[in-house]
C-alpha cells in the first residue's frame, strides 16, 4: 500500500487519514440526516436553502481570518479545538432529537454554529497537510488521497445514514457522529508534529488578509482557480439541496431512495479520488480542473431530466465524478504552487470560494426550487457548468505557460524526463 500510495509512508499522515475517515463517515451521516429532517419538518425547498446558507455563510466571511490565524499559530492545536468544537454540536443535536422537541431554529442556530467552526477549521485541515508527509514529493499524494477518504465516507456515510433514519431515527446518525470525532482527537494527539517555523512580520489581520488577496489574484492561475471553484460551488452544488425533492416527490422514494442518490453520488467521486491518488503527478491536472465542470453539467441536466431511479443512480456517478475532479485537482495544484508562508491565506480563499459561495448558491437553489421546480433549477445549473468549462478551457493554454517555471523550479518536471 506504502508503494501505491506513498503519503502513507509518513506515520502522522496515517495516523489522520483513519481518524478522519472514520469522522467524516459520521459527518456525512449528520448531513443527510439534516437535510432529512429539515424536509420532515417544513416540507420546504426554501427553508432547504435556508439550512444550507446558515451552515456555510461563515466560511464566506470568517475564512480569510481563519488563513491568517493558521498561519500564524499551530495547525495542529486549531483542528484539536475544532474537532472538540464539532463534537459537542452534533451532541447537542442528537441531545435535541432524542428529546422529540427539537425545531428548525435550533437546526439553523446550530447549522450556523457549525459554519463558524469550519471557517477555521477548513483552512487549518488543508495547509496541515503538507505537515504530515515527511518527504515533499508526496503531497500531491497525499490530497488525492484526503479526496478519496473523503468520498469514501461520502459513499458509506449516506448510505448508512439512509438506513438508520429508516429503521431506528434520525436521532441516532448524530449521536454516532458525535462519538466518531472521539476518532480522529485520539490520532492528532497520538502525533509528533515538528515544531512550524514561523516567519514574523509587522502588520494586523486585515493587512495580512489584503496581502493574501493581493498574492493570490496578482496571479492568473491561482485567480483563475479560484474564480472557477466559486462559479461551481455557487450553480453545480446546489444539487446537494433539491435531491431530497427528486428523492420523494418525483422518484417516489423516502429516507433511502435519498441515500442511495447521495452514495451513487459518493461513489463517482471516490472513483475519482482513487484516480488522483494513483496518479504519479500534478502535471496534466490543469486538464482535468475545466473538463469536469462540463461532466458535472451534462450530469445535472440529465439527472434533472430523469423519472427512473436506476437512471437517476447512475447519472449521481457523473455528477460525483465531475464535482470531486474539479475540487480535488484545484486543491492539489494549489497546494503545489503556492508560497509556503501564504499557503493558509490561500487555501483559506479556497475555502471561501468552495464553502463560502455554497451557501449563496444553496439560498437560490431553494428559491428557484420553490418557484420554477426542482428540475428546472439544476437544468439552469447544469448549462452554466458547462459555460464555465468552456471559457477556462480557452484560457488553460497561456495558464500553463505561467505555472511551468513554478514545476521546474520543484523538479516535477525534471521526474517525467
Amino acid at each position: 500500500m506504502k508503494n501505491i500510495l506513498p503519503a502513507f509512508k509518513s506515520r502522522n499522515y496515517r495516523l489522520f487519514f483513519i481518524g478522519q475517515g472514520i469522522s467524516l463517515i459520521g459527518t456525512w451521516m449528520t448531513q443527510l440526516a439534516t437535510v432529512w429532517l429539515v424536509y420532515r419538518l417544513t416540507d420546504s425547498a426554501l427553508m432547504l436553502g435556508v439550512v444550507g446558507f446558515t451552515s456555510q455563510i461563515p466560511s464566506f466571511f470568517l475564512a480569510p481570518f481563519g488563513g491568517v490565524f493558521v498561519d500564524k499559530f499551530s495547525r495542529h492545536r486549531t483542528l484539536i479545538g475544532t474537532q472538540i468544537l464539532a463534537m459537542i454540536q452534533s451532541l447537542t443535536l442528537a441531545g435535541l432529537a432524542f428529546s422529540g422537541k427539537i425545531q428548525i431554529w435550533h437546526i439553523i442556530l446550530l447549522s450556523l454554529f457549525q459554519g463558524f467552526i469550519n471557517a477555521f477549521d477548513a483552512p487549518a485541515r488543508q495547509a496541515f497537510v503538507p505537515e504530515l508527509v515527511e518527504r515533499r514529493e508526496d503531497l500531491a499524494n497525499a490530497i488525492a488521497v484526503n479526496s478519496t477518504m473523503f468520498n469514501g465516507a461520502r459513499l458509506i456515510g449516506p448510505a448508512i445514514g439512509g438506513l438508520l433514519i429508516a429503521r431506528v431515527g434520525i436521532a441516532y446518525c448524530f449521536l454516532i457522529d458525535g462519538v466518531s470525532y472521539i476518532a480522529v482527537l485520539l490520532g492528532l494527539l497520538a502525533m509528533r508534529i515538528k515544531p512550524r517555523k514561523m516567519v514574523i512580520t509587522a502588520g494586523n489581520p486585515l493587512q495580512k488578509i489584503k496581502e493574501g488577496f493581493t498574492y493570490a489574484f496578482g496571479f492568473a492561475p491561482i485567480r483563475s482557480i479560484l474564480i472557477q471553484a466559486a462559479i461551481i460551488s455557487f450553480f453545480g452544488i446546489q444539487y446537494t439541496v433539491v435531491v431530497p425533492i427528486f428523492a420523494e416527490k418525483i422518484l417516489g422514494g423516502g429516507a433511502e431512495t435519498l441515500g442511495f442518490l447521495m452514495g451513487a453520488s459518493g461513489i463517482g467521486a471516490l472513483f475519482g479520488g482513487i484516480y488522483l491518488a494513483t496518479r504519479k503527478t500534478v502535471v496534466g491536472l490543469g486538464k482535468l480542473i475545466v473538463f469536469a465542470p462540463s461532466v458535472l453539467g451534462i450530469g445535472l441536466i440529465a439527472f434533472a431530466l430523469s423519472r427512473f431511479l436506476p437512471i437517476s443512480l447512475i447519472i449521481m456517478l457523473f455528477v460525483g465524478w465531475g464535482t470531486i475532479m474539479q475540487v480535488a485537482a484545484s486543491n492539489t495544484v494549489l497546494q503545489t504552487i503556492v508560497e509556503e508562508d501564504k499557503r493558509g491565506r490561500v487555501m483559506s480563499l479556497f475555502t471561501m470560494s468552495f464553502l463560502g459561495m455554497t451557501p449563496f448558491g444553496n439560498l437560490l437553489g431553494g428559491a428557484l426550487a420553490s418557484s420554477i421546480g426542482a428540475s428546472y433549477t439544476l437544468i439552469i445549473d447544469g448549462v452554466i457548468c458547462v459555460i464555465t468549462s468552456i471559457f477556462f478551457t480557452r484560457q488553460l493554454p497561456a495558464l500553463k505557460k505561467m505555472v511551468q517555471p513554478i514545476y521546474e523550479e520543484k523538479g516535477i518536471l525534471n521526474k517525467l524526463r
